[in-house]
């Protein structure tokens, strides 16, 4: 595919209460929505968003949110005009020629030389996606299972019928609204930990913060997981300094009977480089930390029994080697959410529907946080290629999948309106 012409578009879309987690805050999703045309004519539309304090906490102190999100858009707008006028057989290799060039300039226009590679994949998610939707078009592709490259399709061969849904419980969230969320049949909540403070306050806040979840959720079952039990997916952002603070938690959570219920910690360690967790009582997976494919044999090495899987935040490209290098190492994978929109929960849930179920749970596991996060979700719903497929909402705590949600790929191959109509006619 040689690409012409490239178009970008910015959406600025808020929460409905600050997103909290690696003991800070952000207000607000910035959608990034890029148009490839190639010199037949044939366009595509890709939509990606900002994650700027979860790509790196050090862009996100060292500027205004605002500021944050303009250099990541940056990033893209760089990749865009590297992409024109240059062919690529197909998206992975369009992301493995641009990303060294698109992550030295992060690095300049940050003023940080040490910048997170994730800062920049998450900045190229809407190239990456127009291309992958430019290449189904050139290839008379029209499924999710006709996408996957030959090589990754043993390792996504599975039909899910029940991802489970795990929430996003930020250390903000009021109790009552938590137990709104259970009373719907949720049985996975994604806990938030790592809350501000020194590390000693902050484990004290987390455990006392862990002890209330517990006391609500601890009361309810659930036919969906090998326990019976509500399942809790704690997620660290890597707060934790020491390996001994980490400890302290999990001593507690054994002495408490919490650790029963906990299916595993995510990214716990400011510098994961220096511990091995095997020695822990728990299952830890790596989220930010796995920046490229070698990374995942290095935390496997390490102890960790889980990979988390990131489409919307690190590239499809992307996360179709890291299924099979997590698969190849004997270790589980899972799809987590960075604040998606519809449209792209859908582009995580194909990823995650075809995955092995995970352990301990009934099915596919999912993080997903968009009805928490967006006072307008349901707008946002409705506006969706398929406003009315069932899959598109979750039940009793699980987005519900049959035949039909398979036939149509989540309608990712639709049309992406209202994104695609931001953009003026062509030229």
């Amino acid at each position: 595919m040689r690409i012409v012409h490239a178009d970008l578009e910015i959406q600025r879309q808020p929460f409905a209460r600050p997103f909290a987690f690696k003991g800070a805050a952000f207000h607000e999703k910035w959608n990034l929505i890029v148009r490839l045309i190639e010199e037949d004519g044939t366009e595509a539309v890709g939509v990606g968003g900002t994650a700027v304090l979860w790509s790196d906490a050090d862009v996100f102190s060292n500027h205004t949110e605002v500021g944050g999100n303009i250099l990541m858009a940056a990033l893209l707008e760089f990749a865009l005009q590297q992409a024109v006028g240059r062919e690529f057989p197909d998206p992975p290799s369009l992301l493995e020629d641009l990303l060294p060039s698109v992550h030295d300039y992060g690095k300049a226009v940050t003023r940080n030389c040490g910048l997170r590679l994730t800062f920049s994949l998450i900045a190229m998610v809407a190239l990456d996606n127009a291309a992958w939707m430019l290449y189904a078009k050139r290839n008379g592709i029209s499924t999710f299972d006709q996408l996957i490259p030959v090589t990754y399709r043993p390792f996504l061969s599975d039909r899910q019928s029940h991802i489970g849904l795990a929430p996003a419980v930020g250390y903000g969230m009021p109790v009552d609204e938590l137990q709104a969320i259970l009373d719907t049949g949720v049985y996975i909540l994604k806990i938030k930990i790592g809350q501000p403070g020194a590390e000693d306050d902050m484990v004290r806040k987390d455990i006392e913060w862990l002890d209330r979840i517990h006391r609500v959720a601890g009361r309810y079952n659930t036919p969906m997981s090998d326990s019976g039990s509500v399942l809790y997916y704690l997620d660290a952002n890597a707060r934790y300094v020491k390996k001994e603070t980490m400890r302290r938690l999990l001593d507690h959570a054994v002495n408490t009977g919490i650790h029963e219920h906990i299916v595993l910690i995510e990214e716990p360690f400011r510098d994961p480089c220096e511990f091995e967790v095997g020695d822990l009582p728990a299952r830890f997976a790596a989220d930010e930390s796995v920046q490229t494919v070698e990374d995942v044999d290095t935390r496997v090495s390490q102890g960790y029994g889980a990979i988390a899987i990131k489409p919307a935040g690190k590239t499809l490209s992307l996360a179709f080697r890291m299924v099979r290098a997590a698969a190849e190492a004997g270790v589980p994978s899972f799809v987590a959410d960075n604040g998606c929109i519809p449209l792209l929960v859908e582009w995580n849930k194909n990823v995650a529907a075809r995955l092995p179920g995970f352990p301990g749970i009934r099915g596919g596991l999912i993080e997903s946080n968009g009805p928490e996060n967006y006072g307008n979700w349901a707008d946002l719903l409705a506006a969706y290629p398929m406003p009315d497929s069932p899959w598109l909402t979750p039940g009793s705590g699980a987005f519900v999948l049959d035949e039909d949600y398979y036939r149509h790929s989540g309608g990712i191959f639709l049309d992406p309106l209202p994104y695609s109509a931001m953009f003026r006619t062509k030229a």
